[in-house]
């Protein structure tokens, strides 16, 4: 590690991991669940069906983030042991909320 990073009090490096839209670019996510390192992110997408038609669709992305040897911020889609119960929380989360989503706009039309 270089001496000049400095850790703050809970012995990290006061550098902040790339948001998922950091990643895929300027396009802010729908909805985000997370737990501790672990995180699953809604995104939004528009597209043409065979018809030429606009839809609507929606995406999730998940991941990991943890600090590599040099003390910068990476994310990874590979779990550890201790990581599975997160990984299930996040994904029935964004699969609850989904599916309520999905509901919702039903009810409407």
């Amino acid at each position: 590690m270089e001496k000049d990073k400095k850790l703050d009090e809970a012995g990290r490096f006061g550098v902040k991991a790339p948001s998922a839209s950091e990643i895929m670019g300027k396009k802010h996510p729908e909805q985000k669940f997370k737990v501790g390192p672990i995180s699953a992110t809604i995104w939004q997408n528009h597209g043409k069906d065979r018809e030429g038609n606009d839809v609507v669709f929606r995406t999730v992305s998940f991941e990991r983030s943890y600090l590599d040897k040099e003390g910068n911020w990476q994310t990874t889609n590979t779990l550890r042991v201790g990581d599975l119960p997160k990984a299930v929380l996040v994904l029935s989360k964004a699969y609850e909320y989904l599916m309520l989503k999905d509901s919702a706009e039903i009810d409407e039309e």
